[in-house]
């Protein structure tokens, strides 16, 4: 993969290491471990049996708990497994969340996996212990439910790693704390990733920076010209009342989202238009970026980095045009504090150096995490010298959250495949696995395989502006 100058400079790790150095033990702290409370520390960590959702397969045993750090968390275990022949799936979720851990977010997370266990894996997934960003902190909760699983249901068989979404990165990152070293095997033998945001939350939520100062520029509205004016960076000012209600209207009175082209007036598809052809996104993840880019930059910059900036456009080019000027001419422009950066690679950014293979889906037309990303973690691995223990798979959907049951059993079952017997899949097999567990995950023609062997993704910098040094 291509990789400009600018990635070059911040994302390698020594760079990030040099800039940690400079920045101090503190800036880190709210991005890492996070306080435990006595409180906290109080709570029975002791799992208790609880009433499986009707997602999960008839004979289940679940059960509920807190871990005593502040996170909460499920366990299911489906009917005759046992730890002796069983595989265990540590579920690190998508977000992150921005309130409080709320014990129905990681049961609104077994439903959605409840292919998981149909597959015959025990499955747990916490919450983390606090809302808002912090990749490190929710690998560090991922592996305390681990052991309170192994604690109360014995060391299983197998133990891999699944990370969807936000949690792709999590996971990531957790397969390099945990890894193991050589003749002291880690508690993972193996890592699924589906949907990930991969490659650290640098390179990953750059674009969101592009979209509030394009958008700013064509709307003019987020925030008006009547309200308290600040660095779009920060998300929105600390004591700021504005809800995602109220954004919505906004983002609706200025581009007609949501509306029928024919609905809006030739004002709104131009302005639609001036922003997703300088942001390259698709019209349906605009909202979804954009809250992203007011409420978790909110949390990101101003409770866990001090509020300093790790997010700059010098440099950045944006095309075409907005109120009949060249929009490049009128979008605000931020340097990134190098504190912040290295703050926010040290916390998110994943070196390649894993001992565990790794095995990941990404739809082509996801319209959350770039499929683009899948690159760019490829080369950390290929950097790292690990590259051959990734296999990595694409599907023709267009899905974000969620994509097909049958191609999730397929990577659950070639990655135990290569753990177990030492048969690396390729994107080839894979495909063919899937084709053969149609009949028993796709009885009612919903859930099939999309799987495209051979497609590779193009650069991140086709998709995001590369950012020049300063």
């Amino acid at each position: 993969m291509r990789t400009s100058k600018r990635m070059n400079r911040i994302r390698h790790p020594l760079t990030a290491l040099r800039l940690l150095m400079g920045a101090g033990a503190l800036a880190l702290l709210p991005l890492q471990a996070g306080a435990r409370t006595e409180e906290a520390a109080r709570v029975d960590t002791a799992p208790r049996s609880a009433t499986c959702p009707k997602e999960v397969p008839d004979g289940t045993r679940c059960f509920t708990g807190a871990d005593g750090a502040g996170a909460f968390y499920w366990i299911a275990i489906p009917q005759g497994w046992q730890r002796q022949t069983g595989v265990l799936v540590m579920h690190a979720h998508g977000g992150p969340e921005t309130g409080p851990p709320e014990l129905k977010r990681s049961e609104e997370d077994l439903k959605r996996w409840a292919i998981t266990v149909k597959a015959g894996h025990a499955w747990a997934g916490s919450t983390y212990r606090r809302g808002g960003y912090g990749v490190t902190m929710a690998a560090e909760d991922t592996e305390r439910l681990r052991q309170l699983f192994v604690q109360h249901f014995g060391q299983p068989r197998r133990t891999l790693l699944h990370g969807q979404s936000y949690g792709g990165g999590v996971a990531a990152k957790a397969a390099e704390l945990y890894a193991g070293a050589p003749g002291h095997p880690g508690p993972y033998d193996g890592v699924m990733l589906t949907s990930g945001v991969l490659g650290g939350g640098n390179s990953a939520y750059e674009f969101r920076l592009d979209l509030r100062v394009v958008y700013q520029a064509v709307c003019k509205n987020h925030p008006r010209p009547d309200e308290p004016q600040y660095p779009l960076w920060q998300g929105l000012p600390k004591d700021s009342k504005l809800t995602r209600e109220q954004l919505g209207a906004r983002v609706k009175e200025c581009t007609g989202a949501g509306l029928p082209r024919e609905q809006r007036s030739a004002e709104q598809n131009a302005r639609m238009a001036a922003i997703l052809g300088a942001v390259k996104i698709q019209e349906r993840s605009l909202q979804g970026h954009l809250n992203w880019g007011t409420w978790l930059f909110q949390d990101l910059v101003q409770a866990r980095l001090g509020g300093r900036n790790p997010f700059g456009n010098t440099g950045v080019v944006y095309l075409g045009q907005a109120n009949g000027q060249p929009l490049d001419a009128q979008v605000l422009r931020y340097e990134a504090d190098p504190q912040a950066q290295g703050a926010l690679a040290a916390d998110s950014r994943t070196t390649g150096r894993t001992r565990l293979p790794t095995i990941t889906l990404h739809a082509i037309d996801d319209p959350t995490a770039f499929v683009e990303l899948e690159g760019v973690y490829r080369a950390q691995r290929e950097a790292a010298g690990t590259a051959d223990l990734l296999v990595q798979n694409f599907s023709s959907e267009r899905e974000h959250s969620y994509l097909s049951d049958t191609e999730y059993v397929a990577l659950f079952d070639q990655l135990l495949g290569w753990i177990d017997k030492g048969t690396k899949p390729t994107p080839q097999s894979v495909a063919q696995r899937c084709e053969a567990l149609k009949a028993r995950f796709d009885s009612d023609g919903k859930n099939g395989c999309h799987l495209r062997p051979g497609w590779q993704p193009p650069p991140l910098e086709a998709r995001v502006p590369p950012r020049l040094p300063h």
